[in-house]
């Protein structure tokens, strides 16, 4: 792990200031829109205002603090966090889990999108109060476009910075809305709960304010999803200042509005109206820096999510590049520039931060309440009694359901672009889960010493046209085992004679610069398997490492891989090598049942835009075959055909 990492991880100032940085970048944004969202065009009521900040602080209370703080941070899986991590910990528990696990997934994914153009958006509309006719949407396509552009040069230089930003941030939250209750003490009335009651029960369209509410716990996933980068320790320490500096803000807000009750809000925007107006261009540039380190965290913790798919087999393969020493730094393309075009659509679609409201925070709600029933399941595991798990069961149930309920209000006003995202990557994910068990269930593997013999009479067998001096092909597989098509490919497909069979195998290590190979000779100078330990950062350039690997061996004399051709032997030419990768079908002599044939249809059509092995390993496309076996090889029928005579069939 690198030096980064662990200081990020352990429990120290430093720790905790880096924490600041990266955990809270959406969830301490939220102030620049919640409160506006509950008033909305609403006439400003002393009951609208308390009771809407008495759901705040009950929701950063229950759903933040107790939720997430307290008890998710539990459920590290090797010291990562998030929905997939929280799966992993789980899913022997029951096979349907996969479900929650893929939704959630998914939705945290598409809400993710708004979470970028909404913060910025709010930020850049406070440039309003100084010149009306600021060009808002262009400011913001330049900053988020910009974003995105550096991610592929890494964030360690721009990271360092995060934390002082975030600390110099929140602490100026609390202060500007400590200013505010001091003048106006008694909205801290609204700490009690009744008046959140009252809100719900009685306000007119009470209940359907939570959607607006939930917008200041949207970044609790964030929370257990950046785990694995700061640690828990930082998380639980940092969260007592972060809310109580939120916390100072919303009620310093409402401070503001009871000033003005019986008003509506219209342009005004409670957050930039109690800065000072010395203060308001500094605070503007503060809340814009904020905003950016809020959208940096959402698109490092999608390229981890995404990371976490694609281990646990719900997400195509895709190309992953380590700009820094720094594991939880990384960098995936498609992932990117995906997001990218998602961001700038959400800009272009809804146009102003209050659209983006209107539509924020529904799926959000789908990824915690699938987050709840992996967390019962992750409670019982470790033994929690069956009282303190119906209890949180019953508690976070109906705190999430209600928010969904309230949410669902959404769904027409904008909602439904990021449902449909959340179904679409819903449906990937799951189509790629699906399809990888249904061919995992048809591969076989086998013992490869029962093929020693072959491989000698094979390759002494001068009947066959030699495919290449040196076969190699990568397997999966780390122990004397190899997949069947393999031998499949070598024996079956088409006779490869070749002078030496190499079998690979590579794994990845937390290490970020691990180079590591072992060699076993299965058949000496025939049949040679080599297991490479690569470090997390290191590109897996099989054709350049198989070389490395060949020439120690030449030097201690333990095979020689000079060509066997007498016009090159005399020169001391080399020996060719030629890859095989392979391709697993299904066949139409034999047809999967209806449903897996559909499942399998979408999962090829997927394929073609995941990472290929010859890409994802750099091999040298020129020394590359690629073949195209069976998903089925093996199988047994029952169909018998029945000979007839010549003159039988004459006669039909």
């Amino acid at each position: 792990m690198g030096k980064s990492q662990d200081v990020a991880q352990k429990f120290s100032m430093a720790g905790l200031l880096i924490t600041l940085g990266i955990v809270y970048g959406d969830i301490g944004t939220s102030p620049l829109y919640v409160m506006k969202a509950i008033v909305g065009d609403q006439a400003i009521e002393k009951s609208l205002v308390l009771g809407g900040l008495s759901c705040i602080f009950w929701t950063l209370t229950i759903q933040t603090t107790v939720k997430y703080v307290i008890i998710t941070l539990r459920a590290d899986n090797d010291g990562e966090g998030g929905i997939p991590a929280l799966y992993a910990l789980v899913r022997r528990k029951a096979r349907w889990l996969v479900v929650p696990a893929i939704i959630g997934t998914a939705a945290l994914l598409a809400d993710g999108l708004i979470t970028p153009p909404i913060s910025v958006t709010s930020a850049i509309e406070g440039l309003r109060l100084i010149r009306e006719d600021i060009p808002v949407i262009p400011i913001v396509v330049i900053i988020i476009s910009t974003l995105f552009f550096f991610q592929q040069f890494g964030t360690k230089f721009v990271g360092k910075a995060f934390g002082p930003i975030m600390l110099l941030w929140f602490g100026t939250l609390g202060t500007l809305g400590a200013l505010q209750i001091l003048q106006h003490a008694d909205v801290l009335a609204a700490i009690n709960p009744w008046h959140a009651i009252e809100l719900l029960m009685n306000y007119p369209g009470g209940f359907i304010l939570l959607g607006a509410v939930f917008l200041c716990t949207t970044g609790a996933e964030a929370l257990y999803s950046d785990l694995g980068h700061c640690g828990v320790k930082n998380i639980r320490i940092t969260w007592a200042f972060v809310k109580t500096a939120l916390l100072l803000n919303y009620f310093g807000q409402g401070a503001w509005l009871l000033y003005d009750a019986g008003d509506k809000l219209g342009d005004k925007n409670p957050f930039y109206q109690i800065m000072p107006e010395w203060f308001l261009i500094p605070g503007i540039i503060l809340a814009s820096l904020a905003t950016i380190i809020a959208s940096q965290a959402l698109i490092s913790g999608s390229y981890t999510l995404v990371q976490e798919a694609m281990k646990l087999k719900f997400w195509p393969r895709l190309k992953v590049i380590y700009p820094t020493d720094v594991k939880g730094q990384l960098y995936i393309p498609f992932v990117n520039w995906s997001l990218l075009a998602g961001c700038l659509f959400i800009v272009f679609f809804f146009r102003e931060s209050e659209n983006m409201e209107a539509a924020y925070g529904l799926t959000i709600t789908i990824t915690m309440i699938m987050t709840t029933v992996l967390l019962m399941f992750y409670l019982r595991k470790i033994g929690t009694a069956w009282i303190w798990i119906i209890l949180c069961g019953i508690l976070f149930s109906v705190v999430e359901f209600a928010f969904l309920y309230a949410n669902l209000n959404k769904f027409m006003h904008g909602g439904y672009v990021t449902i449909i995202i959340g179904a679409l990557l819903s449906l990937m994910m799951w189509v790629w889960y699906k399809g990888h068990k249904i061919t995992r269930r048809y591969e076989k593997n086998v013992d490869i010493a029962d093929y020693y013999e072959m491989f000698k009479d094979l390759s002494a067998d001068e009947s066959v046209p030699k495919f290449a001096s040196n076969l190699v092909y990568i397997d999966s597989q780390p122990m004397d085992v190899v997949e069947h098509k393999i031998l499949y490919s070598i024996f079956n497909k088409q006779p490869k004679r070749a002078d030496t069979y190499w079998i690979i195998h590579v794994k990845y290590t937390d290490e970020p610069h691990t180079r590591q190979y072992s060699v076993d000779e299965l058949i000496p100078g025939l049949l040679i398997k080599v297991d490479f330990k690569l470090g997390f950062q290191v590109e897996p350039r099989i054709n350049m490492f198989l070389r490395n690997v060949i020439k120690d061996l030449q030097e201690n004399e333990e095979i020689d891989l000079t060509s066997k051709h007498e016009s090159m032997k005399k020169h001391d030419i080399p020996s060719d090598f030629r890859f095989v990768i392979i391709e697993k079908i299904p066949t139409y002599d034999y047809q999967l049942p209806v449903f897996q044939e559909i499942v399998m249809s979408i999962y090829y059509f997927i394929k073609r835009i995941s990472l290929t092995d010859d890409k994802a390993y750099e091999l040298d496309t020129s020394l590359v075959t690629k073949e195209k076996v069976p998903l089925i090889i093996s199988r047994t029928t029952d169909e018998k055909l029945e000979r007839v005579s010549l003159e039988e069939i004459k006669k039909q």
